[in-house]
C-alpha cells in the first residue's frame, strides 16, 4: 500500500486550461473513454477513498453526479471553457478537498488495521480463543485416550501441526521464510510434514538437482540425481518433483479454500495407511502432520499368550501380562524369570563351570555363552607324526600335515612329491609373474620371496593428459600445469596441478547473507540457493521471563509469547490494589474492580467497573487550514467519569398489586405493570380487562382478586356452556349461577331415520341412554332386513336388529321330490334336514338302469359300425372286379332296434321328464 502523503501528491495541482466536465466512476475514477482520456493541464487523477462504490445519479445538465450516503451531490464541472466564473472554481475546490480528505482518512484507517499494536483486552481475547481452541483440539483427541492404554504423548506431533495450521501465520516456509497463508499452494513432505511454498519447493528440488549433477561435465544430466528436504534431508527422486497442489491426504487438487476447514484441507476422510502399517486407515479429516495412532479396538493376547485375549487399541494392541515368561533359554537348562515380554528372551544370567572347546582349561562362565576357546595351541600330533597342530583351541580333527602331498614351486610351473620333512626347491625356470605395474612380467630365475619393483623404461602420459615423458614403469608422472575448470560453485577456478577432470568440491566459505538478513552461510562455497538459516531466536515477553524460540529471520513478525507472571505495576487509580493480569507491554489495562464509591441521594455504593481513568475522545479540535492537510489521528485523553444513577434494585409492588419488581433505586414510584387487571367482575364470569390500574376497595373488604369502581362493567351475553346434545344459547345476559332449563323442541331422527319426531330440549339433555332410546321410537315396525333376507318384525329399537327369525320356510331333500316346511332360524342353524326315503331312492336305480342300457346300446352299434367297415376295407384290396362284388354282396338285414333308435331317445327322454314332474308336484 503506498503512504497517504504518495496518495496526496498523485491529485495535486488546480485544473488549468479548458473547465470541460468529466464524469466520474463509482470510486471517483475518471470514465475510460470520457473526454479522451486525461485532461490536459490536469493535476491528474483525483484519488478517492477505497470502499464500496457508490451511486452516480444523473445532475440537472445530463452529467452525473456522487451521492455518499446524505450528503448533498456536488457539480462535476466547471462554468465555461475559458475558465471564467469564481464559483465554479470554489466547487471543483471544495470537492478536491473532499475526496482527498476521504482518501487520507481512508489510508490512515487501514494503516491502523495493519500495523498497531493490539491492545491487552486483544491479547486477553486472544487468550480466551486460544483456550477454547486448546479445548477444542482436545476433546477431538479424546476419543484416542479414553481406552485401554491411549497414550498421548503420541498425539503431541499431531497436535502441534493442527495449531499451526489454525493460527494465522504459524506456518512458516523454511525457504523464504515467509508465513504460509491460506489461499497459498503448498506442499507438504512425508518424512517430516513440514510445509512450504510450492514455488520455492520446486526451485529448491531443481536447483539441488543442478548442484549434484554438475560435479563433473561428464555425468551432467545424465543421471537421475535425487534432492532432499530443507528441514529433514529426506531424499526424493526427480520424478517426484511436486507440480501440481494437492491437499494433505492427496485426494483432491487444487483444493478450494474454506474457512470451516483446516488451511489447505479438502475436508473428506483422511484415509491414509498408518505407520506402521496394520491394515486400517486413519479415520480423522484431511489434516496437516502424522496421523496420529491406529484408534480402532482389537482383541489381542499378550507376548507369552497365557492370558485371556482383551480388547485394546491396535496401536497399543502388543502388552505384557506381567507373568513370568517360563520359555526354555538357549542354553536348555534354566527358564526365562523376566516378566512377560516381546521378542526373544534375554540371555541366561546364571554361571557355570565349563570347559572350552578343547577341553584344557576349565572357567566359571555365563550360561548364555557355553562355548568358548582357550588361548592354548591345540599342539596335537598330526598324521605324518613329524609336526604339531598349530591352531588356537578348535573343535574336531586337526586334519592332515600341510606340507604333504604334491607341492609347487614358487612360481607355480613344477610340482615335487617330496617328504614333509623336506623343504620345495626352485625350479631354474624364470619366475614370469606380473609386477606391480599390471604391464610387465617378472624376469629373474623362480626364487622365493616378492618380486622387485619394475624397472623398464615407458613412455608415460601425465594424469590430465597434456604432457608425455619417458621414465620408469614404477614412478607416477604428474605435469605443473594447473586446472583452469570451474569446480561445483561455478565461481572458482579449481588450480590443482595436473588435474585428471573429476575436480574436487570447492573447499571455500559461501559467506553469503541468509533470507534472515542476520546471518551468512556458513557452508562451503556451493551453486543455488543456500540452507535456512539454522540459528534460532528467543523472542521475550516484557519481564524476559517468558520465551519463544523462532527461526532466525521471524522475530520481527512473531508476537511475544504470553507470560504468566503476574503485572507489577503499581495501580493508577482510586483503588489500593490493582487487578491481577498478566505481563503485558504497553499501558495496563482499564481497572475493571468494582468503584464501591457512596452514592450521595441514596447512600448505596458504585457497583460498577472503575471509571477514574476512562478514555474519552478528545472534541473541539482545529479545522483544517488546506486540502492537503494530512488529518491527525482522533485523541483520546484519560479523565474521570461521573458515577452513573443507582442502579440497586429496590422492589416496588404495581397498582394492581399483581407483582413486586424490582425497580432502580433512581426510579422508584408508582408503576403499571402493562398486565391486564383481571380481578373478577360482578357477573362472577368475566374479568377487567384494562390495563394494570389503582383499584379502590369496596366495603372495606381488601381483596387482590374483587373488582372495584374503577374496573369495567360486564355487558357480554351469557357465555356458559349448555348442556351435552343441547345447540340453543341462554336467553338471560351474562348472569351468576346456573342458567334455566331449555324448553324448546327439538327435532330428531328416529331409530329407523325415517320418521323425524319433535321432543323437548330439556327431556333429551337429562334423560338417561333407556329413556332416549323410548323417546327416539316411532313405535313401527322395523324397515331393516335381516341377514337371511326376512324384514325385522321387531318394533322401531336401536342397535342391530336381533337374529331369531322365525318365519315358515319350505325345504326339500336331495332329489327335490319331498318338501316340508320349518323355521329361517333353524335352517339358517343347520339344526333340521330332509332325507330321501325309499320311492326317491327306486326312482333313482330306475333312472340308472335305462343310462346303463342306452350305454350299452350305443357300445353295440359301435362294434356293429366297425365290423362293416372292417369288411369294405377288405374287399376292396381282393381287386375283384364290380360284377363279382354284386354277386358277392351279402344282403344285410337290420335289426329293429337299428331302424328306431333315432326316435326311441327322444321318446324315453319325454317320459322321464314328464314322470319326474308329476312326482315332484304330488309330493308338494
Amino acid at each position: 500500500m503506498d503512504a497517504s502523503w504518495r496518495q496526496v501528491a498523485a491529485g495535486r495541482g488546480r485544473a488549468r486550461g479548458r473547465g470541460t466536465a468529466v464524469p466520474l466512476s463509482g470510486n471517483g475514477v475518471p470514465l475510460s473513454g470520457a473526454g479522451g482520456g486525461r485532461a490536459k493541464g490536469s493535476g491528474g487523477a483525483v484519488p478517492s477513498a477505497p470502499g464500496p462504490r457508490r451511486a452516480a445519479t444523473p445532475g440537472p445538465a445530463g452529467h452525473k453526479q456522487r451521492s455518499a450516503g446524505g450528503e448533498a451531490p456536488q457539480p462535476l464541472w466547471v462554468g465555461g471553457e475559458d475558465g471564467s466564473g469564481e464559483d465554479g472554481s470554489e466547487l471543483i475546490s471544495q470537492r478536491k478537498f473532499e475526496e482527498i480528505k476521504k482518501a487520507n482518512q481512508a489510508a490512515a484507517r487501514k494503516l491502523v488495521e495493519e500495523h498497531c499494536s493490539s491492545s491487552s483486552e486483544e491479547e486477553e481475547g486472544d487468550e480466551d480463543f486460544e483456550g477454547k481452541q486448546g479445548k477444542i483440539v482436545a476433546n477431538t483427541f479424546i476419543t484416542y485416550t479414553t481406552h485401554t492404554d491411549g497414550d498421548v504423548h503420541e498425539l503431541e506431533k499431531t497436535k502441534q501441526y493442527l495449531n499451526e495450521a489454525f493460527q494465522a501465520g504459524a506456518m512458516t516456509c523454511l525457504i523464504c521464510i515467509a508465513s504460509v497463508k491460506r489461499n497459498q499452494a503448498v506442499w507438504s513432505c512425508s518424512g517430516c510434514f513440514c510445509i512450504f511454498h510450492m514455488p520455492c519447493i520446486q526451485k529448491w528440488a531443481k536447483d539441488s538437482q543442478f548442484l549434484v549433477s554438475s560435479v563433473t561435465d561428464d555425468d551432467f544430466g545424465k543421471k537421475d540425481y535425487p534432492w532432499p528436504c530443507p528441514k529433514c534431508r529426506f531424499e526424493y527422486k526427480r520424478s517426484e518433483t511436486p507440480s501440481r497442489y494437492y491437499c494433505y491426504c492427496g485426494k483432491v487438487e487444487d483444493p478450494p479454500l474454506d474457512p470451516w476447514l483446516v488451511p489447505h484441507s479438502c475436508g473428506q476422510v483422511c484415509e491414509r495407511e498408518f505407520k506402521p502399517s496394520c491394515g486400517h486407515k486413519c479415520l480423522l479429516l484431511c489434516h496437516p502432520g502424522p496421523c496420529p495412532p491406529c484408534p480402532k479396538m482389537v482383541t489381542t493376547t499378550c507376548y507369552c499368550k497365557k492370558a485371556k485375549p482383551i480388547p485394546r487399541r491396535c496401536s497399543a494392541k502388543q502388552w505384557s501380562c506381567q507373568l513370568p515368561c517360563g520359555r526354555k533359554l538357549l542354553c536348555g537348562q534354566h527358564s526365562c524369570e523376566n516378566p512377560c515380554h516381546a521378542g526373544n528372551c534375554q540371555p541366561c544370567p546364571r554361571v557355570s563351570r565349563q570347559k572350552c572347546v578343547c577341553g584344557k582349561k576349565v572357567a566359571e562362565r555365563s550360561c548364555a555363552s557355553p562355548v568358548w576357546h582357550c588361548d592354548q595351541v591345540c599342539r596335537k600330533t598330526l598324521p605324518c607324526g613329524n609336526h604339531t597342530c598349530e591352531q588356537v583351541c578348535h573343535v574336531g580333527a586337526c586334519g592332515e600335515c600341510p606340507r604333504s602331498g604334491k607341492r609347487s614351486c614358487p612360481c607355480q610351473k613344477s610340482k615335487f612329491s617330496l617328504p614333509c620333512t623336506e623343504d620345495v626347491p626352485t625350479c631354474g625356470d624364470s619366475c614370469d609373474k606380473i609386477l606391480e605395474c599390471g604391464i610387465h612380467r617378472c624376469s629373474q630365475r623362480c626364487h622365493r620371496g616378492p618380486c622387485e619393483t619394475c624397472r623398464q623404461e615407458v613412455e608415460k602420459q601425465c594424469r590430465c593428459g597434456k604432457h608425455t615423458k619417458r621414465m620408469p614403469c614404477h614412478k607416477t608422472y604428474l605435469c605443473e600445469t594447473k586446472c583452469v575448470k570451474m569446480r561445483d560453485c561455478q565461481k572458482h577456478q579449481c588450480r590443482r596441478k595436473c588435474c585428471p577432470g573429476n575436480c574436487p568440491p570447492c573447499d571455500q566459505n559461501c559467506g553469503r547473507t541468509l533470507g534472515c538478513r542476520n546471518h551468512k552461510c556458513p557452508s562451503v562455497c556451493h551453486r543455488g540457493s543456500c540452507y535456512p538459516c539454522p540459528e534460532t531466536v528467543d523472542v521475550k515477553c516484557n519481564c524476559g521471563n517468558a520465551k519463544v524460540t523462532v527461526p532466525c529471520g521471524r522475530e520481527r513478525t512473531t508476537r511475544p509469547p504470553k507470560c504468566k507472571e503476574l503485572c507489577s505495576r503499581p495501580p493508577t487509580c482510586h483503588h489500593s490494589s490493582q487487578e491481577k493480569h498478566r505481563c503485558h507491554f504497553g499501558p495496563c489495562p482499564p481497572c475493571h474492580q468494582p468503584c464501591q464509591k457512596v452514592l450521595e441521594k441514596c447512600g448505596h455504593l458504585c457497583p460498577i467497573s472503575c471509571h477514574d481513568q476512562a478514555l474519552v475522545k478528545q472534541t473541539g479540535r482545529h479545522q483544517l487550514s488546506g486540502p492537503w492537510e494530512q488529518p491527525a489521528e482522533p485523541a483520546f485523553i484519560q479523565t474521570a467519569l461521573p458515577c452513573p444513577p443507582c442502579q440497586v434494585p429496590i422492589p416496588v409492588e404495581c397498582l394492581g398489586k399483581h407483582e413486586v419488581s424490582p425497580l432502580p433505586c433512581h426510579a422508584v414510584g408508582p408503576y403499571s405493570c402493562k398486565r391486564l387487571c383481571g380481578r373478577m367482575l360482578n357477573c362472577q364470569n368475566h374479568t377487567c380487562t384494562k390495563e394494570c390500574h389503582k383499584v379502590t376497595e369496596v366495603d372495606g373488604c381488601p381483596g387482590r382478586h374483587k373488582a372495584g369502581p374503577e374496573c369495567l362493567q360486564c355487558e357480554e351475553g351469557c357465555s356458559k356452556s349448555r348442556p351435552a346434545g343441547c345447540p340453543h344459547p341462554c336467553v338471560l345476559p351474562c348472569h351468576p349461577g346456573k342458567c334455566p332449563p331449555c324448553v324448546q323442541m327439538l327435532r330428531i331422527k328416529c331409530h329407523c331415520k325415517i320418521t323425524n319426531l319433535y321432543v323437548e330440549c330439556r327431556k333429551i339433555t337429562t334423560a338417561d341412554v333407556s329413556e332416549k332410546n323410548l323417546l327416539s321410537c316411532c313405535k313401527n315396525q322395523c324397515p331393516k332386513e335381516l341377514p337371511c333376507g326376512h324384514r325385522c318384525k321387531e318394533m322401531c329399537h336401536p342397535g342391530e336388529c336381533p337374529y331369531n327369525c322365525n318365519q315358515k320356510v319350505k325345504l326339500r331333500c336331495p332329489c327335490k321330490r319331498i318338501k316340508r316346511e320349518l323355521p329361517c332360524n333353524k335352517i339358517r342353524g343347520n339344526q333340521v334336514s330332509v332325507e330321501c326315503d325309499a320311492a326317491c331312492k327306486e326312482m333313482k336305480r330306475k333312472a340308472s338302469e335305462i343310462k346303463e342300457a342306452e350305454a350299452n346300446a350305443a357300445l353295440e352299434e359301435e362294434k356293429r359300425r366297425q365290423q362293416a367297415e372292417l369288411e369294405a376295407f377288405e374287399n376292396r384290396l381282393k381287386g375283384r372286379r364290380k360284377k363279382n362284388r354284386k354277386r358277392d354282396e351279402v344282403a344285410v338285414q337290420l335289426s329293429p332296434w337299428q331302424k328306431y333308435k333315432s326316435y326311441l331317445f327322444p321318446v324315453c327322454g319325454v317320459v322321464v321328464a314328464v314322470l319326474v314332474w308329476y312326482i315332484c308336484h304330488h309330493a308338494d
